[in-house]
Formats: structure tokens, sequence, C-alpha cells
């Protein structure tokens, strides 16, 4: 089986799809892989090293795809190359599905069968192959530091001869996999660091970390089946602004990573809440590519409302895209060999299994995931 691993497109991701230990697995276990030139150079990989793990190296994208029986990368691809991919190549990324909607369907009007990684269900079996959660990691860590970075104080409390500084006080709205790596961060750096979820059931995991669980009252709440928020009601969405304002007035440092799988992230730091925080204080909203959590926060931008940095910059995982393209590397070759056949050198698109239940997006003509199908019909 041929698998094609182009460069990622976007001038603006550092990340690499795949890193030369992981080709090297591949190709041991049968695999005949295709790197485009480059694609490692933003992490320092260049392309001998994809070599010596086996890999034959592609010059032109096109000449990828047109060889390729399976796509690896990183990102969705550009439109215009989707008639690049030939009938029936197995294609594996990121595909931001719920907001792609044409691209979705060329890839389906095109026969590609593509496995979409923001789909990867979130069980214990998937867990080497989520993506969203390793990437939501760092951005979690990443948000963390660079709050350290841009804030005027210090994090920790220092005992000194000149008097005591207090320690910096955090607050995380979001106690998910981004969110809960922000608060340990926060809290190793020093912080004292408060959180606040809708699901009461996370309350432990926010204490086990070393931050104290903010209690609001918001009546019947919860999670999805594969462990994600559920969408609040205006009215609780308002009760738990009322409640949070307290505490952001009181904060340096406010953390947003609240989302909602399939819909726009809920606007919970309003401009009334801002204008109750202190000058110099700032914002970091996590959820900004989904929408953003925060009222006036700007897609890759820092802006300053009543004194107050709002931190929009996107793709948090591509600051340490080293580690970033490690976990990504390793959640692809772990769907990869999940399904790999030793026998027959092929990857086996199980249609009986969950995992492919879950991915497979497109297949055969069509918009498998019923999920995508009723979203794209109510908009």
């Amino acid at each position: 089986m041929k698998i094609f691993i182009p460069k990622e497109s976007d001038a603006r991701e550092s990340r690499v799809p795949m890193i030369p230990a992981d080709v090297d697995k591949l190709v041991k276990r049968g695999a005949a892989v295709f790197v485009e030139t480059g694609m490692g150079s933003s992490c320092h990989y260049d392309d001998t090293l994809y070599e010596k793990a086996g890999a034959e190296i592609v010059h032109r994208t096109a000449d990828g795809f047109a060889m390729a029986d399976m796509v690896l990368r990183l990102r969705k691809p550009r439109l215009e190359q989707v008639d690049l991919l030939q009938k029936g190549t197995i294609h594996v990324s990121f595909l931001d599905p719920f907001n792609s909607r044409p691209l979705i369907q060329a890839l389906a009007d095109r026969g590609v069968k593509a496995l979409c990684m923001e789909m990867i269900p979130r069980s214990t079996i998937a867990q080497k192959m989520d993506a969203l959660s390793s990437q939501a990691s760092l951005g979690g860590y990443v948000a963390a530091v660079l709050a350290a970075e841009r804030l005027n104080k210090i994090f920790p409390m220092m005992m000194t001869p000149a008097g005591t500084i207090q320690p910096t006080r955090v607050f995380v709205i979001g106690a998910g996999v981004a969110g809960l790596q922000a608060i340990a961060t926060a809290k190793r750096l020093g912080a004292r660091v408060e959180a606040f979820d809708t699901r009461p059931s996370v309350a432990e995991q926010v204490r086990s970390v070393g931050a104290r669980f903010v209690e609001i009252d918001l009546g019947e709440t919860g999670q999805t089946r594969d462990g994600y928020a559920r969408a609040l009601t205006e009215e609780q969405l308002q009760k738990q602004r009322e409640g949070m304002a307290r505490v952001c007035a009181q904060s340096d440092v406010v953390i947003t990573t609240a989302q909602v799988f399939g819909r726009k992230a809920p606007v919970i730091v309003t401009r009334e809440m801002i204008a109750g925080m202190k000058p110099g204080s700032l914002i970091i909203d996590l959820a900004i590519e989904g929408g953003g959590n925060v009222e006036g926060a700007v897609l890759g931008e820092e802006v300053i409302e009543n004194g107050v940095r709002i931190i929009g910059l996107d793709n948090l995982p591509g600051h340490v895209c080293v580690h970033a393209s490690q976990m990504y590397s390793a959640n692809l070759t772990g769907l990869v060999t999940h399904f790999w056949d030793d026998e027959g050198k092929t990857f086996q698109l199980n249609l009986a299994d969950e995992i492919i239940q879950s991915a497979l997006v497109t297949a055969d003509g069509e918009i498998r995931s019923e999920l995508l199908r009723n979203h794209y019909q109510s908009q």
C-alpha cells in the first residue's frame, strides 16, 4: 500500500504530520511511504532523515496524490486539491467538518474515503488516535505559559526582605483536556488557580491538579457519551456569567476553553464582565478558532479593552511544534497500525468497527456521517 504524506500547504502551520521515527514503523509493517520534499523542515527533520527511515521523497504534491492509496496529513486539503486525489483514496486529516461543507461534499463526489481526526471517538481503545485531545493538552500548556509571559506580574508567591508578593490569581473556564493542562501548568508556575466547568463530575479532576473548583448552580447539565459538555440554555448561560463575573473581577488571568462539539463556541466572558476586571489583567481565549468564548476577542490577534489584554491567537499547539508533531504523528501511526493487515500489507477499512463508523465521513460517493448530514440540513 502506498502512503503519501504531503507538506502542509498553510504557511502559518509549523507542525508536521509525521516524524521520521513513525515513518520507520510504517515501513517496517510493509507500507511504501512517500514524503513530499520539505515536509518536516519546520521541525528540523530534513529529507535525508525520512529517506533513512525508508521513505521515498516526492518533489510535486500532485505526483504524490496521483500514486497514493492513502494520504496522511494534518490540516484539511485545499478545495482545489481534491481533484488531484484518486477515487477510493483513503484520506486522513483534521477536516473541520462542521464548517467545511463544500470540502466534505467535494471529497464525497470524488469518491474519497475521508477519515476525520476530529471525529475519532473518545473511547479507551481509541486513546492512542485521539488527536483532538493530544493537541488540546499542548494548547492548554501553551496558554498558561503565554499568560505568564504576557502578564506584568510574576505567578508565584515570594517572601522577600521587601515584603510578600501575593501569587497571581488564574481562573480557567472549562476543565476538559486543555483546561486541566492549563490548570496544572499554572499551578506548577506558582499561581493560585480556580476553575469552573458545567459538568460537576469533573470537580474532583480539577482538585486533583491543585485548583479550587468554583461552584455555580446551573440546574441540570452533564456531558455527551464522548465526554463533551452539553450545550447550555440561554438561562443557564446567564446564571453562569453572573457567577463567573465575580471570579473574573478578582483574577489576574482568565483562560477560557469551553467548546461544544459540532457547534459554535458559547460566549462566556462578556464585555460587561471584562469591564469589571482589573486593568493589566489578561484573557486567553482558547476557543477562538471555534468562534470564541470572549466578546471582543479577535482571531489571530491581541487586543486591549478597558485595560484588559484579550489574546485570541490561533494554533497554540504550533508554538511547541516539535512535541505537537510528535504527538500528532503518534496519533496517525496508532490509527494506521490499529487497522493494518500485516499479511496483505494494507489498511483495512473495517466498516463494522466503531472507530471507523465514527471517523469515516465520506465514502462511495456520499457523506456517511449522519451527524454531519443533520448539521448541514439545519444550516
